[in-house]
Formats: structure tokens, C-alpha cells, sequence
């Protein structure tokens, strides 16, 4: 399977116009991501989507914002192993970075969202999460706000304050977080000055060791990305080895915890190698702290290899190589209402 996707990816990538012929399934990060016909973006749209991405008062005890787990102002993620929800609860995975989201084909580790619109929906009402007891409940409560009323009325016309129409805001809103022009991308383009002589070693080693059989494409994690089609891969792959049971790689089964079929259980939306040195802890629990770590187990479990030092040390500085700009962010302000609560 892993020779089938790499053979694959690989000739995408060459077909690829932008890309520099001799690096394979590497090419450069769009400046935005597909925008869903159903879902045109707009600057009200966005402004609107931005203000509730930042609302906590969209969670059952006013504490958690999308936010609070996918922290814009920084990388995306909150660097830590398990997001605190409503009243301190820890979730069971790790938040991935919202950053560069809108180039995935799924969302969630996963996939179960088929799109950004479908994954805003779901920490809403997840008990862990967001708390709200229904869609309906999150609507009720933020038509008690007259900015909130105005500026759906404006973005979606009369009537268009749903749960649907507040998914597209927030989805809009996600679009816009793209983190072009990495010292790969550039490198890409034809700035041969762009990788340092050991990230271009890193380079040639990834492709060696075969780490390209799962992360290519634009996003680094799928060779041809359709939107609401996941590309999956089960990890571990190979489980006869120490970091297996050191790290409990094991004990959630993944796709399978959603679709029961018990042919998924292991498998994971491939994570994007993007901003990768911004976002420790690494993999769906948050288990492996640091990224040297998470190469050497990456060889291990997914393709049985023992690395040198050598290898990983050139590895780290390629997966370096993918940090982004990030477009500055500003915390918006949030309309004011005088009859809303969130204590029950």
C-alpha cells in the first residue's frame, strides 16, 4: 500500500507546473485554499465568522471559544496533549492547528467532518468541548445579541441566523488562515538560497526513507486532495517495537471509533508536515514531546526503519524548512448584549 500511495504521489507531483522537477511531490502552499461554491467568501462573512471563532460565550458556561484549543494568535494549536473544555475537562486528542485547515479534504483526526463548515458544528454541542445541550440552544442564545442579529441579517438575509449559516462564518473565517511563502515553498519557486544546505539533506532523506508515500501535495499529507474524501493511513503500522507500548499508540482506534468497522480501526487523516516545529505534542494523543522524537518514531512504526542521529537531526531541519508567515491577527471585538448570561 505505502509503494502504491508514494508511486502515486509521485507522479502528481510531477506533473505539478510550480514545482522544481527534481523534488519530487513537493510544491508550493497556494495563497488560499479551495472556497466551497456553496460558501463565497465575503469580508462581512469573514468578520462575522471572526468574532465567533473568538466568542466564548458560543460554550455552555461562556469559558471556551474555538479559539481557546486552535490559537490563532499563536500556531494554531494550544501545544498541549489534551484541550481543556467546560469545567476543565480534558478531550481524548490532541487539537491539530487550525492553521492552513482549508487545504485538508477532511477535518478532524479522523476525517469525520467532511468539510470546515461540518467541523465548526461538532465542539459546539460535544460535552467535553463546547457544552451547548443543541444547535438550537447556541442559536437561541446568540439571537439574544443584536450584533450578532444585524450582522446575520446583513451576510445571510433575512431569517439566515441557523447553524449552518454560523458554520459557513466561522469556515470562512478558517479560510483565510494560510501560511504561505515557508522557506520551502520559496526554495520551490526556484530561490535555491532558501534551504540551508542540511534541510536540503533532509530533503533527499525523506524521499529516500519513503516518508513521501503518505505526505505529499500541497498541504504535505495528501497527493490529491478532493474535498470531502480523507486519505487515510493506519497508524502504527508496524507495532513490534518499543515506542508502541511507551507511548499507548494503541489504545484509540481512530477512524473506527466513529465508523465502527472495525477495517478502520488505526487509521488517521495523514497530519500535514506545515508549521510541524510550531506545534508539539505530536500525534492524535499528544504523547511524543518533542519533533527529533516524533522522526524516529515515525520511521519506526510506519515504515521500520531505524534512523541514524545523522538522519533525523537533517529530517528536523527539512520539516523545519515548512514554517509559514502567519498573517498578524487581531483580537476583534464582540457585540455587546445586555439581557445575555451564561450562568445557568
Amino acid at each position: 500500500m505505502n509503494f502504491a500511495i508514494g508511486v502515486i504521489g509521485l507522479l502528481f507531483a510531477a506533473s505539478f507546473s510550480q514545482a522544481k522537477v527534481n523534488e519530487g511531490p513537493f510544491y508550493p502552499l497556494p495563497s488560499k485554499p479551495p472556497i466551497p461554491k456553496d460558501n463565497p467568501m465575503t469580508p462581512a462573512k469573514i468578520e462575522l465568522g471572526k468574532q465567533l471563532y473568538f466568542d466564548p460565550r458560543l460554550s455552555k458556561d461562556g469559558t471556551v471559544s474555538c479559539n481557546s484549543c486552535h490559537n490563532v494568535m499563536s500556531n494554531g494549536t494550544d501545544n498541549r496533549a489534551f484541550s481543556a473544555g467546560i469545567n476543565g475537562q480534558l478531550g481524548g486528542r490532541s487539537a491539530p492547528t487550525v492553521w492552513n485547515s482549508g487545504f485538508h479534504s477532511v477535518q478532524f483526526w479522523d476525517g469525520r467532518a467532511a468539510s470546515l463548515e461540518d467541523q465548526a458544528k461538532g465542539p459546539l454541542t460535544n460535552p467535553i468541548e463546547m457544552g451547548m445541550p443543541s444547535h438550537q440552544a447556541v442559536i437561541d442564545r446568540i439571537k439574544r445579541i443584536p450584533g450578532y442579529v444585524s450582522q446575520f441579517q446583513k451576510v445571510f438575509g433575512k431569517d439566515g441566523m441557523t447553524i449552518d449559516n454560523l458554520a459557513k462564518a466561522i469556515a470562512a473565517y478558517e479560510r483565510t488562515l494560510v501560511t504561505p511563502d515557508s522557506p520551502l515553498d520559496r526554495y520551490l519557486k526556484g530561490d535555491e538560497k532558501a534551504l540551508s544546505a542540511q534541510a536540503k539533506k533532509g530533503m533527499k532523506t525523506v524521499m529516500e526513507v519513503g516518508c513521501v508515500s503518505c505526505h505529499t501535495g500541497v498541504n504535505l499529507n495528501n497527493p490529491n486532495p478532493v474535498p470531502g474524501e480523507g486519505f487515510y493511513q493506519k497508524f502504527p503500522t508496524f507495532t513490534d517495537n518499543e515506542y508502541v507500548a511507551k507511548y499507548d499508540f494503541l489504545k484509540d482506534k481512530g477512524r473506527a471509533e466513529t465508523t465502527k468497522n472495525e477495517d478502520d480501526a488505526h487509521f488517521w487523516r495523514v497530519p500535514t508536515w506545515r508549521n510541524v516545529a510550531l506545534t508539539a505534542p505530536y500525534f492524535h494523543n499528544g504523547a511524543v514531546k518533542t519533533l527529533p522524537e516524533a522522526v524516529r518514531v515515525m520511521a519506526k512504526t510506519q515504515l521500520n526503519k531505524d534512523l541514524s542521529d545523522e538522519q533525523v537531526a537533517d529530517i528536523v531541519e527539512f520539516l523545519k524548512s515548512t514554517t509559514g508567515k502567519f498573517a498578524p491577527q487581531s483580537m476583534p471585538r464582540l457585540p455587546e448584549s445586555e439581557t445575555i448570561t451564561t450562568i445557568d
